[in-house]
Parts: C-alpha cells; sequence; structure tokens
C-alpha cells in the first residue's frame, strides 16, 4: 500500500487525488496516458500542469473546478481575464444570484440612462463602475452554478434512472 503523502503545501491536483483515496499509480491508470512519473512531478512542482491533463484530471477524478482553478491561477491568459471560482452549495449560490439580479434590477435604469447616448460622462463614470462591478458578481455566480451542475450532474442522472 502507498504511503500518504505529509508534505505540507500540496497543490489542487495532490489534494484532489489523495481526496479520492487514490495512488500515484492508480490515478496513472484512471488517466491512462499521465504516468505515475509525470503525477508527481504536476505535484511537486517540477514540472507545469498542460491544459490537456488538467481537463483529463477534471474528467476522470469528477471534479471539473479542476479547470477553472488552471485557467485562473496557472494560465497566463486566465490568470489575468478569468475568476477563481469557489465550490458552494447550492442554496448559497441560489442566494447569491437572487440578491445579484434584485441589485441589478434596482441599476437597470440607471444603466440605460449612462449609456443609452454611447458615451460614459465623466460625472456617470462611478455609478457605471459600481454597476458594472454588481453584473460581474452575476457572472461569477453563474460561473459557479454552472461548475455545481457539471460536478452533480451524473449524481442525478443516476438517481432518476433509478426512479
Amino acid at each position: 500500500m502507498a504511503r500518504a503523502s505529509v508534505k505540507e503545501n500540496k497543490t489542487i491536483y495532490q489534494l484532489k487525488r489523495e481526496e479520492l483515496g487514490l495512488s500515484r499509480e492508480k490515478a496513472a491508470e484512471l488517466l491512462q496516458y499521465i504516468t505515475p512519473e509525470r503525477i508527481e512531478r504536476i505535484e511537486s512542482g517540477k514540472s507545469n500542469v498542460h491544459p490537456d491533463e488538467v481537463m483529463l484530471m477534471a474528467e476522470k477524478y469528477q471534479s471539473p473546478h479542476l479547470c477553472n482553478y488552471y485557467c485562473a491561477n496557472e494560465c497566463e491568459i486566465g490568470r489575468h481575464y478569468v475568476p477563481e471560482i469557489k465550490t458552494k452549495e447550492l442554496s448559497q449560490i441560489v442566494l447569491e444570484m437572487l440578491a445579484s439580479l434584485n441589485s441589478m434590477q434596482r441599476k437597470q435604469e440607471r444603466l440605460i440612462e449612462i449609456t443609452s447616448d454611447g458615451v460614459i460622462e465623466e460625472a456617470e463614470f462611478q455609478d457605471f463602475l459600481t454597476i458594472q462591478k454588481e453584473l460581474e458578481k452575476i457572472s461569477i455566480t453563474v460561473e459557479t452554478l454552472q461548475l455545481w451542475a457539471e460536478k452533480n450532474i451524473d449524481h442525478y442522472k443516476e438517481l432518476n434512472h433509478l426512479l
């Protein structure tokens, strides 16, 4: 039996593999073309993980958040443009979505006033930034819901087949 790692600063990839109770050898069998040695180099930080490897781990580990983590933290372009999505319970996601949508409903008229002439005046700029931040919250909440669905959809499909 493989011994458990006592390393303190484990990568998200190692944490997920260990959470599933997989040795590097068993993970390599599951991942098919990624060798145990390659897994060790990725997990130790000796080698950068490649996008195709992350996609395979996300699929085989049933952890779609690994792709978001990679894009938000390891991809040069993604670090600049992709926010990291935190895993949350469905009820929390829905409540955050409703709060953001309600907030935007109140700001909708102001957004129309600001943008209707195609120019954002200096006096309108702060309101526009506030609205833009609220829209970003909505976007992140939608992404969070999408990740939740990707992670849980198979479980619900299985339940429906049993009924």
